[in-house]
Parts: C-alpha cells; sequence; structure tokens
C-alpha cells in the first residue's frame, strides 16, 4: 500500500481538461485518491472457552492482545447527589495493633540499666562495693588501686580518692598521684569491661567534710606519691594469699623487714 500522501496526489487526467478550458484561474478543488482506503475488518477475538479452565490469568499478560480473551471490567457507579445508589461496602482487613512497649517497660531506664549491669556486672560485686549501705565502701579520701586488662595500657593505676560520681552505669572514680614527681589523675570507670578489678588499699582516718576533694591539687594539701603504701598493700596480700601472714619465721628476723622495722633493709 503506498503512502497516504502519495495515494492523495491528482489525477494527470483532470489535469490535461482543465488546461484545456478557456478560464485558466479555474483549480480543482477536490482530489481523488489513486487507491481507495481500506479499513480492515477487527480479528474476531478467541473465546474464553478456548483455554483450558486451569489456566492462569498472569500468563494472558504475555500473549499479544488478539490472543488474550476480552477482559470483563466490573465498575461500581459513581454515587451522585441526584442518585441514591452507593457501592456495596469493601470488607478491610482490620490487623491488631502491636504490643505496647509503654506497658511493657514503663521505666525504660531502668530496664536498660539493669540489662547492662547483667553483662558487665554478672555477679553484683562492683556493685555492693559503691553501695552506700555497705561500711567498705569507698570515700573520697581512701587511697584505691585499679587493675587492668592484659591489654590495656598501664596495667593498674593507684592514687588518692578524689571524687566519685555515681550515675548508673556511668559510675566512675578520680584517682590522683604523683608519678616522676609530676601530677597525675585518672577517671576509672567502674564496669568498664577494661577495668578487672578495684580494690581499697587504705581507709582514710575520718571522713572527709566534702564529697570532691579538689582542694588537694595544691602544694599545700597534696598529698603526694602513694606507691609506698601500694606496695606495702601488696606485699601484705601476697602473704595473706600464701598463707605466710602471721607464721613465725624460721629463725632469722622478720619477712620483710629490716633495720628499724623499715621495708627493703637487710634481714639478719
Amino acid at each position: 500500500m503506498a503512502h497516504k500522501k502519495a495515494n492523495m496526489q491528482y489525477c494527470r487526467c483532470f489535469h490535461s481538461l482543465f488546461r484545456a478550458l478557456p478560464s485558466r484561474s479555474y483549480r480543482p478543488n477536490s482530489a481523488r485518491p489513486l487507491s481507495t482506503a481500506s479499513l480492515r475488518p477487527p480479528r474476531p477475538r478467541i473465546p474464553p472457552s478456548f483455554y483450558p479452565p486451569n489456566i492462569a490469568p498472569k500468563i494472558f499478560s504475555l500473549f499479544p492482545l488478539s490472543l488474550s480473551p476480552p477482559r470483563i471490567v466490573f465498575r461500581f457507579p459513581k454515587a451522585n447527589r441526584f442518585s441514591t445508589q452507593t457501592a456495596p461496602p469493601r470488607k478491610i482487613k482490620i490487623y491488631p495493633p502491636p504490643p505496647s512497649t509503654r506497658k511493657n517497660y514503663p521505666e525504660p531506664l531502668k530496664h536498660v540499666l539493669s540489662s547492662s549491669l547483667a553483662v558487665l556486672d554478672s555477679n553484683s560485686s562492683r556493685t555492693r562495693l559503691f553501695d552506700r549501705s555497705n561500711p567498705d565502701c569507698p570515700q573520697p579520701g581512701d587511697i584505691l588501686l585499679a587493675t587492668f586488662t592484659p591489654d590495656s595500657t598501664p596495667a593498674s593505676f593507684s592514687g588518692v580518692c578524689l571524687s566519685i560520681r555515681r550515675q548508673g552505669i556511668d559510675t566512675a572514680v578520680l584517682l590522683r598521684n604523683r608519678l616522676m614527681t609530676t601530677s597525675v589523675e585518672m577517671w576509672v570507670k567502674v564496669y568498664s569491661p577494661k577495668v578487672r578489678a578495684i580494690e581499697v588499699v587504705e581507709k582514710t582516718p575520718k571522713r572527709m567534710k566534702r564529697a570532691r576533694l579538689y582542694y588537694m591539687r595544691k602544694p599545700k594539701h597534696d598529698r603526694g606519691s602513694v606507691e609506698g603504701v601500694v606496695e606495702e598493700y601488696l606485699k601484705r596480700r601476697r602473704l595473706v594469699r600464701s598463707g605466710d601472714m602471721g607464721v613465725p619465721s624460721m629463725g632469722k628476723g622478720k619477712i620483710g623487714g629490716g633495720k628499724g622495722g623499715r621495708p627493703g633493709g637487710k634481714t639478719r
């Protein structure tokens, strides 16, 4: 079939007749196509009975339009203000509401604190140590020894407790010591996984009147180095663990004692 524009060209025989006419101003206003336009009849669609009854409807989307069965679409009439006919109500599936977190956990912060302490302090030893009702609870002014895990640096740190910050899982103590003529302070997290143990080396003779002993940073009130006190505590702890504490020596002087009872002296 030729192009539509080519089909609508003027016939040459009419042009030859119009040239023979006396009036040159006349031009034909109509055109005759060379071929008659014909519309192809629509292809008859295959009836639904032709397809097997158990075929999935989604497979029809893969067929061309001529091979797919006719779709029957039912639409409810639109309700307007002039008609009383309305669409039937649809059944909507109603899901139950999710469980309420507020009812299960009325105090979420306490629940998070208890679950965290169950992991970081499973035997509750550190919680009992810093409990206010414990008579051996560390107080500001005491000398504490914190031992860390082997992969930490430093392996241990001791000093005078200047302050105790009780904030649940963020409980910490501030220790101050003098190392190599330089005063050093360190915050030690009580519940940190890096902290292996916290021990009370020496209790203060009397309870301090202040909860924060920041005035000890001044040279007048500075305690200085506590390495000597810690060494004596470690020696006494080793003797207790070995079972030699309180056992008389085998004839020649005291264990670890020297002239005048000073540690590090020569035994006689």
